[in-house]
């Protein structure tokens, strides 16, 4: 089989954790050599994520798989080819299943997709690697908002009336930003319209975080800040 060879890594740290771009292309090779797999080409991605298939290199190879210049991709884990059920689904269907003529194989795995029974390993790999990524998600997302909830800093945009504490893990309640929260209530339970607000609050010399004067969606966005830190007991 002439096959050609993708490597992939997405970010540096990469090379800690055994899948560096060199370490992936020995395995390759070793594979090949030993199963009497003529590699045409070693195309690399490197620092791209597998969330898309929109990847240079990805691009190339399916490309020579296309044109018959090779008629099969090896890859060293399934996992540097994509991390979607639905773009595997996507490539088998082009290119590795019953209606193409490439095999894809994988060399941690020991799959090869030119036979059913390949196939449906391949299959059953990706949705065990996909249920496990949701998995992780929806644990590291509720880490995060039991932390915020906790007033924790998780990263992201500060909400107006509060800053970053001196230790970098939680936040504080910005006093400056605090008196125009209040003073906002304030002029909206006395009925005064959003472009009043704003001439009222650089009247008394408050100011936005941007620009130099509030809008009447910031103003409104302002309104409905909630408090989110609890008073220390």
């Amino acid at each position: 089989m002439n096959a050609v060879a993708y490597i992939r890594v997405s970010t540096d740290k990469q090379a800690d954790q055994g899948v560096s771009l060199d370490v992936q292309e020995a395995k390759i090779r070793m594979y090949a050599e030993l199963y009497g797999i003529e590699l045409v080409e070693v195309i690399v991605d490197d620092g791209a994520s597998a969330k898309s298939l929109d990847r240079d290199g990805l691009a190339r190879a399916l490309s020579l798989l296309g044109s018959g210049e090779a008629d099969g991709l090896v890859v060293c884990k399934l996992d540097r080819l994509t991390r979607s059920v639905r773009d595997l689904g996507d490539l088998i269907d082009r290119y590795f299943g019953p209606k193409g003529s490439a095999s894809l194989v994988s060399v941690e795995e020991q799959v090869d997709t030119s036979t059913a029974t390949g196939r449906m390993i391949l299959n059953v790999l990706m949705s065990v690697s996909q249920w496990e990524r949701e998995t992780i998600g929806e644990r590291t997302s509720a880490a995060l908002t039991h932390k915020a909830r906790q007033g924790e800093y998780t990263g992201g945009p500060v909400p107006y009336g509060y800053r970053v504490a001196a230790c970098g893990i939680r936040l504080e309640e910005h006093a400056g930003e605090q008196k125009v929260i209040a003073a906002i209530h304030e002029y909206r339970a006395e009925g005064l319209s959003l472009r009043k607000i704003g001439a009222k609050l650089l009247e008394h010399g408050f100011t936005p975080r941007k620009g130099a004067e509030f809008s009447p969606n910031t103003i409104n966005r302002v309104a409905k800040s909630v408090r989110i830190i609890e008073a220390a007991a």
